[in-house]
């Protein structure tokens, strides 16, 4: 599949912003599963523009601009293909060991419901691979995806508490799960094309990815009860959202701000078979 993704950014400010550093994991790597066949980002404004990669092997750009600003557009276009690999993630760079990824952090952090939700999930389930299909199934059924306009994460436990989240913390919860039954897990960002009544499409989204020996990484989509394929598109992936926001950023000045964002991705023609 071919999918169009465009993503705009807007900042306004109650007063002009002295200097301004935006952080930017906007932009997909090639791996077996998806080619990107071009990508650009383009500020509204002048400054520097610098790319280079974290520790976790993501493509970062760091903007930075010198006041008076008093507000700022970055605007993302992008077409990649995609092929089917059913959830399976292979042919990019592995910067970090996958045992690095069984570590908890403040948002994938148990507590004792999610313990027991995660062992009653997978009893029974037989191989690793089995138990995790049956943890996004039950993580699927318990978590009510919701829109994620205007709303910010809460972590695992407080979302897997209410039993509802947006997608970024229904992958916190697979993943908290995940790591409490000895699998390394991480959280990954990026964008699904619309594909016939998922949870969430059409737009930005999370889901985890999960190493399994003999199979490497595998990707579950617990928002959309699914493993990823080809209408999705992978940007950024770390220990959680904190390491594959899509965007971060400091000001000196500027007083409030009101942020905007709009997001599409859509199909452009072009699907491939499965290899």
């Amino acid at each position: 599949m071919r999918i169009r993704i465009s993503h705009a950014i807007s900042y306004d400010y109650a007063e002009p912003a002295r200097h301004i550093t935006q952080i930017l994991r906007l932009t997909p790597r090639d791996h077996d599963g998806q080619h990107v066949m071009s990508w650009r980002i383009e500020p509204s404004i002048d400054g520097r523009l610098r790319a280079g990669q974290d520790a976790h092997g993501n493509i970062v750009h760091t903007f930075y601009a010198d006041g008076p600003i008093s507000a700022l557009a970055i605007r993302v276009e992008g077409l990649v293909e995609t092929i089917d690999l059913a959830g399976a993630v292979r042919g990019g760079p592995e910067r970090v060991p996958c045992e690095v990824y069984r570590r908890d952090t403040l948002l994938t952090a148990t507590d004792d419901a999610l313990r027991a939700f995660a062992e009653e999930a997978a009893a029974g389930a037989g191989t690793p691979l089995s138990q995790m299909h049956a943890l996004m199934a039950a993580t699927t059924e318990r978590m009510s995806c919701l829109d994620a306009s205007g709303r910010s994460g809460v972590g695992a436990a407080a979302a897997f508490a209410a039993g509802e989240a947006i997608a970024q913390d229904i992958a916190h919860v697979f993943m908290a799960c995940a790591r409490h039954l000895g699998q390394p897990a991480r959280y990954v960002s990026g964008y699904v094309a619309p594909s016939g009544g998922l949870a969430t499409d059409g737009g930005a989204h999370s889901w985890a990815e999960i190493h399994l020996n003999g199979y490497g990484w595998i990707g579950f989509d617990s928002a959309n009860g699914l493993c990823p394929v080809d209408t999705h598109v992978r940007i950024a992936a770390g220990l959680d959202y904190a390491d594959a926001a899509p965007i971060r950023g400091a000001r000196q000045g500027g007083g409030s701000e009101h942020l905007s964002v709009l997001v599409t991705a859509r199909e452009a023609g072009g699907r491939q078979p499965a290899q």
